[in-house]
């Protein structure tokens, strides 16, 4: 039995009615018999009579859909297991990887995982900061209300600025706030500031959503990346709720789904010229030039997209296997 993480229903469904020429999810049967008797005579007579049986049936496949997917896939060898060749650091960097394995194939890949959702980093973050103001809070000595008519007269101090909640970014829902102070080793605690420009990291890396990224080779950062789409079969929980149930270190996952693309090797850039000699611009040349800068700035790893020798995998279902109990 498997735990799953995602399905891509819609892609099993279409995969799997192209190997089967459509799915059946209902089955509609009626038997019919009928029997008609004239009578001869003066005034006409006539006798009918009709019997017979009728069956309506719904399949619902529910969690059989992808695993019926799989099997087949497997049977007609349309699926390769590539877990125990990716173990190996040197599999990654040779021309068998890619010959073996070109963009669209079908994959399995078993191997230890973790989950990540810049959403998540921001929500937990601003919980955090909350936690500190109130520590900060009840660590403060309680003073007696100053009157209003004496107030008035004390010169303006500034007070901690709370971004509004809801903001356009992420990080806009963590207040300003010091946490710790100056310490001996000249760090300053913890700070606002500090934890949103870790959010801003986040989520320029990382487009806020739900990342799947699978290490299968120990100590080395080679990576197999795969972005799980919302709206999805058993993604439909708050990033909150998925992380308190499977956390943020690794477990190993098992991915099923097609190679998107491999990244390429740091390579130097320069843009191309988006004109022609009589200053025409060249629609084509002009997007394969940007294009280029991107994959060059995914390359350094400041772009959403997988870094050589690592590639990027289109899910069709992410699942992790239901261990037996020992007895």
């Amino acid at each position: 039995m498997q735990d799953f993480l995602y399905v891509d229903t819609d892609k099993v469904r279409s995969m799997l009615g192209q190997i089967e020429g459509g799915i059946t999810e209902s089955e509609h049967a009626t038997d019919k018999n009928s029997k008609r008797r004239n009578s001869a005579g003066d005034l006409p007579h006539s006798e009918y009579q009709e019997w017979g049986n009728e069956r309506y049936v719904h399949k619902s496949f529910g969690d059989s859909i992808f695993p019926r997917l799989e099997s087949m896939l497997t049977s007609e060898g349309m699926i390769k297991d590539i877990s125990s060749e990716l173990t190996k650091s040197e599999y990654w960097t040779s021309a068998n990887l890619r010959k073996e394995n070109p963009p669209g194939s079908i994959i399995r890949l078993s191997a230890l995982a973790s989950i990540f959702d810049a959403r998540y980093v921001a929500s937990s973050f601003a919980g955090l900061s909350a936690a500190a103001l109130g520590i900060k809070g009840l660590n403060e000595t309680p003073t007696a209300p100053i009157p209003p008519s004496v107030k008035k007269k004390l010169p303006k101090t500034t007070t901690p600025k709370y971004i509004p909640m809801g903001g356009s970014n992420l990080e806009d829902d963590i207040p300003d706030f010091n946490l710790g102070g100056e310490t001996e080793g000249g760090d300053s605690g913890i700070s606002g500031q500090q934890l949103r420009s870790v959010i801003r990291l986040a989520r320029g890396l990382f487009t806020p959503g739900l990342h799947l990224n699978l290490f299968p080779v120990e100590g080395e950062d080679f990576t197999v990346g795969a972005r799980l789409q919302e709206g999805r079969q058993y993604l439909d929980s708050d990033p909150d709720v998925l992380f308190a149930r499977y956390g943020t270190g690794q477990q190993k996952w098992t991915i099923v789904g097609s190679i998107g693309h491999y990244a390429e090797p740091q390579v130097d850039f320069s843009f191309e010229k988006f004109v022609d000699n009589d200053d025409n611009l060249i629609r084509g040349r002009t997007a394969k030039s940007i294009n280029s800068f991107m994959g060059y700035m995914g390359s350094l790893g400041f772009l959403d997209l997988p870094q050589y020798p690592g590639f990027s995998v289109v899910p069709l279902a992410v699942y992790r296997e239901i261990p037996r109990p020992k007895l």
